[in-house]
């Protein structure tokens, strides 16, 4: 009997689980899985509030530097707003390093230039510096900024639409346009596009665009709260209104500086022709100088109504002809002004400011930039309210081939 009850204990040992010990084990189970499908689940919100937190902060990217827009500055417009006042950006009336610019019509009736910028990528900085900078710029000659763009991924800049185009169409003949002899890069990032020549202007014309112009940049160095360097003067930058007042446009390459510093360029931009020695040969920091010597030869080429490298002259000259060397020659030995001046305006020409002209260019392309006048003086030499001694006699500066 004692067997038989060792025997049949192991069977009773591996009996079923008791049906209410089952439902005990089947929800434990069920808890688990629903506890793992609540962390599942709150792992997937967080990372949608994240992705959704993030996607704000790119967006509070995309729209930094609203905040500094000074009180009722420039508009901002959507890209289909653009898109649809420039017939999807059809019409294109210049191009530059930064873009390609398109003439359009707002719904009031108004003409714009929009300029659209290219590999803003790596240049936001300098997008916002340009809306920043520029919306607080308020002067009879520059042009006004109305608007911007930065609809996600687009960035764009909207002008007053100055109508008579740039004075390079009004001095130079087609075929010394800037597109010529350049290679295909400089014309990419230095012209605007080619358009039939314009009347020719006449001496007092020439005069005060010459007048405006200097204004418009002793503005940008010493009257603004920020100080403003250009570092692209030229013709194709200077636009013309219906009546030639003269505006400085095309900000895309002025830096913002403390004054007490100096600026220095990782990379040399501006155009051929109308960039100082210190920039092109030392790549010395860049100063206000810079600048008073691109207008120096924007200058002669007002007088002459020819390009400054492009000038032709006597066949018997040597091969270190210079302009600006060149016309102080004309001017200090052989006494001969008129030889500067655009034979096709020379009978109606004032020979006194003709000289204050061509006087005050020599100096503000003088090879040491220490030399050069301030903006502001250089407009009190045009003006002729300071007297103009006689300046050094430049040296040869040759443009190299590629910067």
């Amino acid at each position: 009997m004692t067997q038989m009850i060792e025997t049949v204990c192991p069977v009773r040992l591996s009996l079923p689980i008791p049906p209410k010990e089952a439902k005990t084990t089947a929800r434990n189970i069920a808890i688990i899985t629903i506890l793992f499908s609540l962390e599942l689940l709150a792992g997937v919100f967080s990372f949608w509030a994240f992705l959704k937190k993030y996607s704000k902060y790119r967006d509070m990217a995309r729209t930094f530097g609203l905040e500094y827009l000074p009180a009722g500055g420039p508009r901002r417009f959507s890209y289909a707003e653009l898109k649809a006042v420039t017939s999807d950006f059809s019409n294109i009336v210049g191009k530059g390093g930064y873009g390609v610019v398109y003439k359009g019509q707002l719904p009031d009736g108004r003409a714009i230039a929009v300029k659209r910028l290219k590999n803003i990528s790596g240049g936001e900085a300098e997008f916002w510096a340009e809306v920043t900078i520029i919306s607080r710029m308020h002067h009879l000659n520059l042009v006004c900024m109305w608007g911007f763009c930065a609809d996600k991924e687009q960035r764009m800049l909207v002008y007053e639409y100055v109508s008579n185009g740039s004075l390079d169409k009004f001095l130079f003949p087609a075929h010394t346009n800037l597109n010529d002899n350049v290679t295909e890069d400089e014309t990419d990032t230095n012209t605007t596009l080619l358009q039939p020549p314009r009347p020719l202007l006449d001496w007092n014309t020439r005069y005060r665009i010459a007048l405006g112009v200097a204004r418009a940049i002793a503005y940008l160095h010493e009257e603004c709260l920020e100080w403003v360097l250009h570092c692209d003067i030229k013709p194709e930058n200077i636009l013309l209104e219906d009546d030639f007042c003269p505006k400085v446009s095309d900000f895309g390459l002025s830096k913002l500086t403390n004054k007490k510093d100096k600026v220095t360029m990782s990379k040399i931009r501006g155009t051929r022709g109308y960039m100082a020695p210190e920039w092109v040969i030392h790549r010395e920091p860049i100063t206000a100088k810079a600048d008073v010597y691109s207008f120096g030869m924007v200058l002669l080429e007002i007088v002459s109504g020819q390009r400054n490298y492009l000038f032709q002259r006597d066949s018997t000259e040597s091969e270190d002809w210079y302009f600006p060397k060149w016309a102080f020659e004309k001017v200090y030995i052989e006494r001969s002004m008129e030889e500067i001046v655009d034979p096709r305006i020379i009978e109606g020409a004032n020979d006194e400011a003709v000289e204050r002209m061509v006087k005050t260019a020599i100096w503000c392309v003088q090879d040491r930039a220490e030399l050069r006048p301030s903006m502001g003086k250089v407009a009190k030499m045009l003006e002729g309210t300071v007297e103009i001694t006689e300046p050094a006699k430049p040296i040869i500066f040759c443009m190299p081939d590629e910067h």
